[in-house]
């Protein structure tokens, strides 16, 4: 007889390998970001100074944060929102404002490795011509004078995005083992050695050392500024994956005797490493593009979109030798770091959904890849990359903050649960967490997190950001951000079906 998909139960899936989840877990954090944003930061923070509170903050923060989503995840064997409930009946919503923040996330994420996808097809034969800052906002994104001049869709950035989405679908549909964690096998290698093989280039090409001194060049003045030390925690915290309710996910896909704490530090050093490398490969190509301008590499260094679409694609044109493969490397890299990522986003809500609802694995990816695709849709417009800009922003500065610091409140301070993880963590884990992971919890990372959204909240209240009208941000920014939460509350309160996951008992 068949059976619906709204009645089908079926086990609760598993990683097939400790080293499958430790790779799908880099994979969730190396992203887009590891590579246009993490140059960046530490250039504008003291360059190789920047690694001092870098490493401080992996240390106090990321890693305890890290150890504990891992704890949350493998104690309970539920996502996010039964998580919670488990350590707090009445806390659910924050788990599926976690999952809300990251499908929102989603649907512009996708929409940036679809432009990667038409990348990496101009990267043969450099088709984006000799302006590719003309091409890129002109030509290929014809974005719009204004911000509510919304245009018609871009069609060719709709059908990249299209491909996007089937190729994260499909990974998604084939399950955790046979899907996610076979792509994060094949995927991270691949990208550790293209990014091996940009970095040896790069730092070959004339210039490459000027670039690589304006990088790692310390200013220890720097270390003395708040702001530095804020922009570091800040770093690891985004970087991480923390606060998106991935990492409580993937961890409860672990056996029951699995060691935690070992396989943060290893995920984390993975990411830290991967950042770094890709700094060195960045700087010496920006290096090489000052060189050839006859600039200095100060008047070229960029971050974000106009580092991968227009700088990357400049630097391309001017290499001696072999430049399309070069070109076919990076956005090859980010395409891959895009996938992976954003596979690990959407299991957070599949997990999520098939819990709440009783939904099969099929059903549940339907439903959550449709709706997220379908508000993508907004981003392949004339006027896609304001809306794309301010929604991140807000996500990222308030709402990603909000809710990493009422995990840690809830579960150091409400709830006391600290006590409980620490010992599920040290159960099986060779690396035991001891006062350190408590202090990190209870206090610096509260205050860190605390310290982060008032600076925003008064950038903000003193800053319009990049001048965008008013009505636009309080729509598509801080409605957004309203939304989300009021949608979270609704589906705790919506009909609750039991889980069939139970407690690991300690």
């Amino acid at each position: 007889m068949a059976t619906s998909g709204h009645d089908l139960v079926e086990p609760r899936e598993q990683w097939g390998t400790r080293l499958g989840f430790i790779l799908a877990a880099m994979g969730s954090a190396i992203g887009l970001g590891n590579i246009w944003r993490y140059p960046y930061v530490v250039y504008d923070n003291g360059g190789g100074a920047f690694l001092i509170p870098y490493f401080i903050a992996i240390a106090t923060a990321a890693v305890p944060l890290l150890i504990l989503e891992y704890a949350l995840g493998h104690r309970y064997r539920h996502a996010a929102p039964f998580a919670f409930r488990s350590v707090r009946r009445g806390a659910e919503w924050l788990g599926w404002f976690q999952i809300g923040i990251s499908m929102v996330i989603m649907t512009y994420y996708v929409v940036i490795i679809g432009w990667v996808l038409s990348y990496f097809y101009y990267s043969f034969g450099t088709r984006w011509g000799d302006d590719p800052d003309a091409f890129f906002f002109g030509s290929y994104l014809g974005t719009s004078d204004s911000f509510w001049a919304i245009g018609g869709i871009q069609w060719k950035v709709l059908l990249s995005v299209v491909i996007a989405w089937a190729i994260t679908y499909l990974i998604l549909r084939r399950g955790v083992r046979r899907g996610i964690e076979l792509a994060a096998k094949i995927l991270m290698p691949l990208l550790i050695v293209m990014i091996a093989v940009i970095v040896v280039r790069g730092v070959t090409l004339p210039g490459a050392a000027a670039g690589l001194n304006v990088l790692l060049t310390p200013d220890f003045g720097a270390l003395t500024d708040a702001q530095v030390w804020v922009a570091a925690y800040g770093q690891v915290f985004f970087s991480f994956s923390i606060g998106f309710a991935v990492m409580i996910v993937y961890a409860s896909y672990l056996r029951h005797r699995s060691e935690l704490s070992n396989s943060a530090v290893i995920v984390g050093m993975a990411n830290s490493g991967f950042e770094f490398l890709a700094a060195l490969g960045v700087f010496s190509v920006l290096g090489f593009l000052a060189s050839q301008q006859g600039t200095g590499v100060t008047e070229v260094v960029t971050s974000g979109v106009g580092l991968a679409f227009v700088a990357f694609p400049q630097i391309i044109n001017e290499m001696p030798g072999f430049n399309s493969l070069f070109g076919v490397l990076f956005f090859g890299a980010l395409l891959f770091a895009g996938i992976t990522s954003a596979v690990s986003i959407m299991e957070c809500a599949v997990a999520g959904v098939r819990e709440k609802f009783r939904l099969s694995r099929t059903a549940a990816v339907n439903w959550m890849c449709g709706i997220t695709a379908l508000a993508s849709v907004l981003y392949v417009t004339r006027g896609g990359l304001y809306y794309l800009d301010v929604v991140d922003h807000f996500i990222n500065s308030f709402a990603l903050i909000f809710a990493g610091l009422a995990e840690v409140i809830l579960i150091a301070w409400i709830a006391r649960q600290l006590g409980p993880l620490q010992a599920h963590v040290n159960r099986d884990s060779y690396l035991r967490v001891g006062w350190w992971w408590t202090i990190s919890l209870t206090a610096i990372t509260p205050l860190l997190l605390s310290a982060m959204a008032v600076i925003n909240v008064y950038q903000e209240a003193t800053t319009r950001y990049e001048d965008y009208p008013l009505s636009g941000l309080l729509v598509m920014g801080w409605g957004v951000v309203l939304v989300t939460l009021v949608l979270a509350v609704v589906l705790q309160r919506l009909r609750r079906h039991e889980p069939l996951p139970a407690t690991i008992g300690d």
